[in-house]
């Protein structure tokens, strides 16, 4: 039984379910109250190391490691509080060592921070990490207990940021580990990389230093890997072909390749390892084993497949550069010639082989003929000579196995395709056999326990190719998944049944699936050159759509580029059986094939593609309806070539269509996108390229390294005031150019660094530190002209000093990442920052990215009111359509709007030409109007100033008298020249023409618009050439790249928001939505903002979010690598004790002055005893929480109590839109609504709060009252994610009141910052029912009447119930109006409850 299969049970009974009873009444429990409790260490308990020896033999051994009793023990702090304290390396035993093994396993199971303990008393984690190595390579445990050590190994190679964990893990995998190799082998590595032989010879020579016991320990680390292969290799050796073996054999042998792939997948563990890996033959053995052949061997088979690939990756070792085309065929090259040298000297009846070309012998069927007749000594002989094995004596014979050594010849000497050539022979679509491939798309209910055969995102990748291979098949594989649960959805909706004439009869019907009545393949395009598969492959599927006309129409509807499902199926059953929807799902409908197709467009009457286009569709007669599909060219002739071998035509078979939801069926394209990327030298510009794989000096892109740093900048309107100006800089010395009373925004900035002058420095000092100095030029911004609408929009907003930082950093070239906090002004910084980068650089174009439209949309609204030109904003995506404004800033809206500006500047120019008295039609055109602007009113301005030139006596008077274009504004705010002195009068002249000459400026930029006619030149005009400021999603990139860079689309900026919210392929698109100019990317800025310390992106299947890793954005693994990021450290969102709920998380999170002292912060919150409470929530009627569903949490209880809370606070007078209900699980979130409905929901008096949604959901979103319902009251579930507990706790502004069970979740380690805080409070609910909404109680004052105290929910559900009754009968009776509708009866507790 492998590994994949233990415990995978779904709902429930699956891992994860202890209740409080259990944990209350569990042994462990007791043991952990008496010995390790918060209570227990204040007495000084005594550590008993037989405490530990019974537990690990009673509560683990004998339960065969259930995760029950692990998680119990993890969950009780027995390795923070018991076993690491007191851990010595001296007396420690082996089931020490075991749990504390166990427990940091289960950490990263269960994704908790797993180091932290280990802190403490680092000293003696290097002898605990010795004491693991000697424990896996010996034979005393078990071999579960062996399979646990190598993924403890395996977990340390993933946390090499850890700098303890790094020391250790280094000297495993360092270059003395060729000690190992074969000495001829050695030899050669060295001629290739002399540095390293340099290197070696010291390390040889620093042995003779070393004690005998060092030498000992330093011979046992350098020979682990070694050693460790070969155990594993007798392990597998063991495993026979037929007959029973015991899943801990194959568990051991899929975890052991597991670690083996991770070390080959990082440069750092991989650069001498894979030597090491080649010389053992490792590949070699496992490939040729039993266990690969067996059927309880396919996880094995596909880990191997995934190894051979890492072991043959294309990249070079010593250098860490990436292989070229050229290289590779040199080394493929080289190693034949040398097989050929061995052959010719040693073997001459291999003559002709050795003299043969490269090209005719380096296939596997060649290099079989000509080394099969040789016997099993003189192949070992051969492959001694090419130091691949230890040389024969004289007459020795080989012992080796005669397959083996013709394996390990011919798979080293083969030639092979190249990584890019399989991918681009790869078909984009799943087919079945992925689709239902539990090793590499396995069900949601993966529980972290089991190996998978998939890629894993840590820190490091090897070179872009295996960044965007890697991220392509996750991308891929998540995309599976969902097909998946769609096809299983449509075709069990279906019901295929076998008819009795042996066809297939559906009894059922589906909305996004139909009966294929027709399947012809009408094209197959003859192969590209240098492509062996078709150009494209076309075919016509016909169905009879006698549906409902709205299903009818999303049919018809069909887009091109939709992707839709070609499906076989031949049902077993016959008309009338029952679908289990428990059975297997496969074997129940007799699916055979699943193929994907793109939509081309639905065929008219005449058999022709219908456009799509502005032109009214040809109406169709009957329900008959045929699409025109493109097929995977790649799949088409891999089905083609089994067709020949024998096999079933599965063109011939297709009898289900099946379309998804447009919104979930992108993934085609982002996978064309991926492997265009890997097909194009996408050049990454070269300051980001190492970062980006994870490697280099973690600051290289940090703006104080950067080249090409500019010193002076204009910081435009980023600054209020001097005052603002000289508080954003604390430590600085400021220098200004002018008076400081005077000096007035905006200004320019130059940084300068100076020498300390302190006199000469004395032996031993530290040389002085650089005096950072910043020298202040105010300027005045133009006078634009007399009307209103010209002047500059200016910032508002007092930024602290370090959003100041966050500026700088972004307006400076580099990789700028800004942590925003909840409530500290992210947008505002980066609205800031890229209002001054377009200021600053006219000519450079900036790009948005953001995760949701709704964060686009923030954005972009506050860009609008900065001072940026109306003009040179762009928004592409659908999302536009909920920007809350009037204007349309989609390609479409803005070639509108530069069409309607056109003609507006025409009219203008029309004026001034009447003003001027000039004759002719000069308005027709942009063109004319550019004629008239040199000869008429350039000439005039010309004019003007040599006459003022001129001027002996410069007076008002005279710019009145001789100023050309006073009739043309007229319509300015008069009078146009104030008369007050002459230094005015000509700024407002020069203000004036400057309007003039803008007018003439912008017409020259719509010219274009004439001579291009059709709205898509137009669009992509506006995009290539006009818009400085580009904004889209992520999605939208990912979807739309080849388009873009079609186009010719180029940018200078980008800008991400939400970055930790972005899967890591869609951050890294966006970066590449331009091709190189002369290999050489103009990218100069990237500015990430973003909160890793909140929720990260949403990835559906669990084992891709836990053994993948695939949930970690980019930003988040920058961040884990150590790159500076600016931490903006001031809320002003929440109050400053509802922000102490969630600010210990960050470095340094304090509050904005306005947080304090605005009046809504200051007042208390009516009705209300605190500001913030936790409430405690008991079972009602005996039951908790319920799971109806798997995974579809719910708790009554919490749902009434929430809502009955909500009814009080109307009744109390809040605002219903002023209020959110939260909720940690979406099965709580639809019973609440339904408690709302049935309660108050269709009460005038009540109606609904603003929303009901998940924590999750929520996220970037804010309230001034939060209602939050924990649901939990058995384990404490996702909410131990800390991410997700700050979510929660920070979408208040006034006002948190959070429903859960008190005793479960102040347990919790990883929550007891949050909670401490919540429970110094009482938990029962206070109010003052006689306090109505807005009170002018203060914060810190107490009410004015002896607070009620709700003792539990049906209490709080009956007093508003008699709340309601009592102020609304009042209300009426005051109104002389009829008596209103009465509230349902509360909730009763059930008498034999009571």
């Amino acid at each position: 039984m492998s590994e994949k299969n233990i415990q995978k049970g779904p709902g429930p009974k699956g891992v994860g379910t202890l209740t409080v009873e259990q944990i209350q009444e569990d042994r462990i429990t007791q043991l952990a109250s008496e010995l390790w409790s918060p209570t227990a260490l204040k007495k000084n308990v005594k550590f008993k190391s037989e405490v530990v020896e019974e537990i690990y033999t009673k509560e683990l051994v004998k339960t065969n490691f259930a995760t029950k009793r692990v998680m119990m023990l993890e969950f009780s702090q027995y390795l923070e509080n018991y076993l690491w304290p007191n851990y010595d390396p001296g007396k420690s035993s082996q089931s020490h060592l075991m749990s504390i093994i166990l427990i940091v396993n289960e950490k990263f199971r269960e994704r908790v921070p797993p180091w932290i303990c280990f802190k403490k008393k680092s000293d003696h984690f290097a002898a605990f990490f010795h004491h693991i190595l000697e424990t896996t390579l010996s034979d005393v445990r078990s071999l579960k207990e062996q399979s646990f050590l190598i993924i403890f190994l395996i977990h340390c190679f993933r946390s090499l940021e850890m700098d303890l964990i790094r020391e250790q893990v280094q000297r495993l995998v360092s270059l003395p580990i060729w000690t190992c190799l074969l000495p001829g082998k050695r030899e050669e590595l060295f001629k290739a990389y002399p540095k390293y032989k340099k290197f070696y010879n010291f390390i040889k020579k620093s042995d003779g230093k070393l004690t005998a016991e060092q030498r000992d320990k330093v011979e046992f680390e350098r020979s682990f890997l070694n050693n460790l292969i070969h155990k594993y290799i007798s392990v597998l050796n063991a495993i026979p072909e037929k007959g029973k073996v015991a899943g801990e054999r194959i568990m051991y042998c899929e975890r052991f390749v597991e670690f083996l792939v991770d070390i080959e997948a990082q440069l750092p563990t991989r650069r001498f390892f894979n030597a090491l890996m080649d010389d053992s033959h490792v590949l070699s053995v496992s490939l040729l084993s039993n266990l690969n052949q067996r059927e309880d061997g396919k996880l094995f088979s596909e880990l191997l497949d995934m190894l051979k690939a890492y072991a043959e990756f294309e990249i070079d070792e010593g250098t860490g550069e990436a292989l070229n085309i050229h290289n590779r065929i040199d080394l493929h090259y080289n190693r034949v010639l040398a097989l050929q040298k061995v052959a010719f000297k040693h073997f001459p009846d291999l003559h002709q082989f050795a003299i043969a070309n490269v090209a005719s012998v380096d296939s596997r069927k060649s290099l079989l003929k000509y080394f099969n007749p040789l016997s099993t000594s003189d192949l070992h002989k051969l492959l001694g000579h090419l130091n691949m094995l230890p040389m024969l004596e004289e007459g020795q014979e080989s012992t080796k196995d005669r397959e083996f050594l013709l394996e390990l010849l011919v798979s080293h000497h083969e030639k092979k395709k190249s990584q890019l050539e399989q991918i681009n022979e790869m078909a984009l679509y799943p087919t079945e056999d992925i689709i239902w491939d539990e090793n590499i798309v396995p069900t949601e209910y993966y529980n972290g326990e089991g190996t998978l055969a998939l890629p894993k995102i840590n820190l490091q990748f090897l070179t872009l190719h295996d960044y965007l291979l890697r991220n392509f098949n996750l991308f891929r594989l998540e995309s599976t998944y969902e097909i998946r649960q769609d096809i299983e959805d449509a075709i069990t909706h279906m019901k295929p049944w076998k008819a009795e004439d042996g066809s297939t009869y559906f009894g059922g019907w589906a909305r996004m699936a139909q009966p294929i009545a027709g399947f012809n393949v009408v094209e197959v395009a003859k192969p590209r050159v240098g492509e062996s598969h078709p150009a494209q492959v076309r075919a016509d599927v016909t169905v009879t759509l006698s549906v409902v006309q709205s299903i009818k129409n999303e049919w018809e509807g069909l887009r091109k580029h939709d992707v839709a499902f070609l499906i076989s199926v031949q049902p077993p059953h016959n008309i009338g059986h029952k679908y289990d929807i428990k059975a297997p799902f496969i074997p129940q409908v007799g699916l055979m094939y699943v193929r994907g197709c793109e939509i081309e467009g639905m065929l008219d009457a005449e058999g022709k593609v219908i456009e799509e286009g502005p032109e009214p569709k040809p109406e169709l007669t009957g329900d008959t309806r045929t699409f025109r599909v493109w097929l995977d060219p790649n799949q088409y002739q891999q089905d083609m070539v089994a067709t020949e071998d024998g096999t079933e035509d599965v063109y011939e078979t297709f009898n289900i269509i099946m379309r998804r939801k447009p919104k979930e069926n992108n993934f085609k394209a982002v996978l064309e996108t991926i492997r265009d990327l890997m097909n194009t030298d996408c050049v990454v510009p070269d300051w980001l390229h190492d970062l980006i794989l994870g490697y280099g000096s973690p600051d290289s892109a940090h703006y104080r390294q950067m080249e090409n740093k500019i010193n002076s900048l204009d910081w435009n309107d980023t600054f209020l005031s001097v005052e603002h100006l000289l508080y954003s800089f604390p430590g600085y010395k400021i220098e200004l150019e002018s008076d400081a009373a005077k000096a007035q925004p905006p200004f320019r900035l130059t940084f300068m660094e100076e020498e300390s002058q302190t006199g000469k420095r004395k032996e031993g000092e530290d040389a002085p530190v650089p005096v950072q100095k910043i020298v202040v030029q105010p300027h005045i911004i133009p006078n634009r002209g007399p009307y209103s609408y010209s002047q500059p929009k200016k910032n508002s907003i007092r930024f602290t000093p370090t959003q100041i930082e966050a500026i700088r950093s972004g307006m400076q070239p580099g990789l700028t990442m800004v942590v925003g906090p909840p409530g500290t002004g992210k947008t505002d910084v980066a609205v800031q920052i890229i209002s001054n980068i377009y200021h600053n650089f006219p000519d450079q174009r900036t790009l948005i990215v953001t995760h949701s439209n709704q964060a686009l949309n923030q954005l972009f609204e506050k860009i609008m009111a900065l001072d940026i030109a109306e003009r040179h904003l762009l928004r592409l995506g659908h999302g536009e359509e909920a920007l809350e404004t009037e204007k349309d800033y989609s390609r479409y809206g803005r070639v509108n709007y530069v069409l309607a500006q056109r003609l507006e500047l025409l009219q203008e120019v029309a004026r001034l030409q009447e003003s001027l008295k000039v004759p002719g039609d000069v308005s027709y055109t942009c063109e004319t109007a550019g004629y008239f602007y040199i000869y008429q009113v350039l000439a005039r301005w010309e004019e003007f100033q040599a006459k003022i030139r001129k001027l002996k006596e410069k007076t008002t008077d005279k710019i009145r008298e001789f100023f050309p274009f006073t009739e043309f504004f007229k319509n300015a705010p008069q009078p146009l020249f104030k008369g007050r002195n002459y230094t005015e009068d000509m700024d407002i002249a020069e203000g004036c023409f400057k309007h003039v000459k803008k007018m003439f400026t912008q017409l020259e930029e719509y010219r274009a618009f004439e001579l291009l006619r059709s709205g898509s030149d137009r669009a992509d005009y506006l995009l290539i050439k006009e818009a400085k400021i580009i904004a889209m999603t992520c999605t939208h990139a990912a979807l739309k790249r080849r388009d873009l860079v079609n186009v010719g689309f180029k940018f200078d900026n980008i800008m991400m928001e939400e970055a930790a919210q972005i899967l890591e392929i869609e951050t890294f698109i966006p970066l590449l939505l331009q091709n190189p100019e002369f290999n050489n990317n103009r990218l100069k800025r990237w500015i990430m903002i973003g909160d890793h310390h909140q929720l990260p992106p949403v990835i559906k299947n669990m084992a891709f979010q836990k053994f993948s890793n695939m949930e970690q954005s980019l930003f988040t693994r920058l961040v884990r690598l150590g790159v500076p990021t600016v931490d903006l450290d001031a809320q002003g969102r929440a109050r400053a004790s509802i922000a102490g709920l969630y600010n210990w998380r960050y470095k340094k999170l304090g509050n904005l002055p306005h947080a304090v002292t605005n009046p809504e912060y200051r007042l208390a919150n009516a009705g209300f005893v605190f500001d913030y409470q936790l409430i405690n929530v008991e079972d009602f009627n005996g039951v908790g929480e319920s799971e109806p569903n798997p995974y579809f949490y719910q708790n009554l209880g919490e749902a009434e109590y929430v809502v009955a809370m909500f009814m009080y606070m109307r009744l109390m007078g809040y605002p219903a839109e002023k209020i959110s209900i939260l909720t940690t699980y979406n099965g709580q979130k639809h019973l609440i609504r339904d408690v709302i409905n049935q309660r108050c929901s269709k009460n005038p008096f009540i109606g609904r709060p603003y929303t009901v949604t998940t924590v999750d959901r929520y996220q970037g979103q804010q309230n001034d009252y939060i209602l939050l319902s924990l649901v939990r009251t058995r384990t404490v579930g996702h909410l131990r994610d800390v991410r997700r507990l700050i979510v929660a706790m920070s979408r208040a502004r006034l006002g948190l009141y959070v429903f859960a069970r008190v005793s479960l979740f102040s347990n919790c380690f990883e929550l007891t910052p949050a909670f401490n805080r919540l429970c110094s409070r009482p938990t029962e609910l206070h109010i003052d029912p006689q306090e109505n909404f807005p009170t002018s109680r203060k914060i810190d004052e107490k009410p004015g009447h002896n607070p009620m105290v709700i003792n539990d929910m049906p209490h709080m559900a009956q007093f508003v119930f008699d709340l309601y009754n009592q102020k609304i009968d009042s209300l009426m009776r005051a109104r002389n109006l009829p008596s209103a509708d009465r509230l349902t009866e509360p909730p009763r507790v059930r008498k034999d409850r009571k």
